[in-house]
């Protein structure tokens, strides 16, 4: 099967990743988020085939997949139920999908925590939408797009990555209560400081298990909460005294656990009026705090990451760093003053080698527009 050769497409979207500035393993937990699409992306080339068969190669992976709109079930190849996901959930909703043939490019690094899944989700449903008149609007396509990752794919993820990747716009963070998904556009004013994301180029095996459990654990704690309060429905109804109170019925890790959501969710709206004044000091303490309870707290970081973040602390030009993403890998992001980025990249990148025997990579990680044709 050789239909991207010489591909002509009928559209092309562009998804974008995103970053989360701080609010991190509070959206499954209904929390607040900050977050904002970035200028590394998925591109999407598609058109009409006029069959039911559906073609998608991946360039960068030069794989394929091949499959009919009339027998779309889970595959044993976990890229391919991110795209079957979205196809399934798209039938649930319309009977107008047709085939179609589309070619994957990305400048997303995968497993980095910049939500490669979420962009590829998005993109495809955005694309769709557009290729067939499906008359999807675009929260309908973050609510799908979420969906195939649940049903298919088997995460059990919150809504940030989906909403960032579709509703950003370029020069804003989104502050998205994923409870009512109300949210706000806060300006990016970062003046002389810049976002560098600094990835540790590893992937721990732990990070599905250990996400499925943490959400397990948080469970635990708003069951245990609710006894004594039965209008709880997740952690984000809880303050720290409601915590306390059923302090000697739950495991301490159970506690900790929950102790960081309550405390994240309350770091990440001081965070949204640090950014609104143009306070970046306080912002990138308020980063700080987030990386501890991560590391301490909830349990979810890495020798890796630790060590970046340490690194960073000791340098008067970074006022905030922090693992970013589900953990257990990925990247940091760090908040550093532009005229420091090209010598200090190469300092810990140096140090990181020295260390861990690994080479990473840097990236400058700008906020960009959600998820868009692109003209042709």
């Amino acid at each position: 099967m050789s239909f991207y050769i010489n591909f002509t497409p009928d559209l092309i979207v562009e998804s974008p990743g995103r970053i989360n500035l701080i609010g991190e393993h509070t959206d499954y937990n209904l929390g607040y988020v900050l977050p904002t699409a970035i200028d590394k992306k998925i591109t999407l080339k598609l058109r009409k085939n006029n069959s039911a068969d559906c073609n998608v190669y991946s360039l960068d992976n030069e794989k394929n997949i091949t499959f009919s709109l009339n027998n779309i079930s889970p595959s044993t190849e976990s890229w391919e139920n991110y795209i079957l996901g979205v196809l399934h959930e798209i039938q649930q909703l319309t009977d107008k999908l047709e085939g179609f043939d589309c070619v994957l490019s990305s400048t997303l690094p995968i497993g980095s925590g910049l939500s490669s899944s979420a962009a590829l989700e998005c993109g495809l449903a955005f694309g769709l939408n557009e290729l067939f008149d499906l008359g999807l609007s675009k929260i309908q396509i973050v609510h799908l797009s979420r969906a195939a990752e649940h049903n298919y794919v088997g995460t059990k993820c919150g809504i940030m990555d989906q909403y960032a990747s579709v509703m950003s716009k370029s020069g804003y963070v989104i502050k998205l209560d994923c409870r009512s998904l109300a949210s706000e556009y806060i300006p990016l004013h970062l003046g002389d400081y810049k976002l560098l994301l600094l990835n540790t180029k590893i992937s721990h095996s732990l990070a599905d298990s250990e996400y499925n459990t943490r959400l397990a654990e948080c469970s635990t704690g708003v069951e245990a909460i609710k006894t004594l309060n039965p209008s709880v429905v997740s952690l984000r109804d809880v303050d720290a005294s409601m915590l306390e109170a059923v302090k000697d019925t739950i495991t301490a890790t159970v506690f900790d656990r929950c102790a960081y959501i309550i405390e994240e969710n309350e770091r990440v709206l001081h965070a949204s009026e640090a950014l609104t004044q143009g306070d970046l000091t306080s912002f990138g303490t308020l980063m700080y705090g987030s990386h501890d309870g991560l590391q301490h707290k909830y349990e979810v970081s890495c020798p890796e990451l630790d060590f970046m973040v340490a690194y960073s602390r000791a340098k008067d030009f970074i006022l905030g760093s922090r693992m970013m993403g589900g953990g257990f890998g990925g990247c940091t992001i760090n908040l550093i003053h532009k005229d420091a980025i090209e010598d200090y990249i190469s300092e810990i990148a140096s140090a990181y080698k020295s260390k861990f025997n690994i080479e990473l990579d840097a990236y400058i990680a700008m906020p960009a527009h959600g998820t868009m044709l692109k003209t042709l």
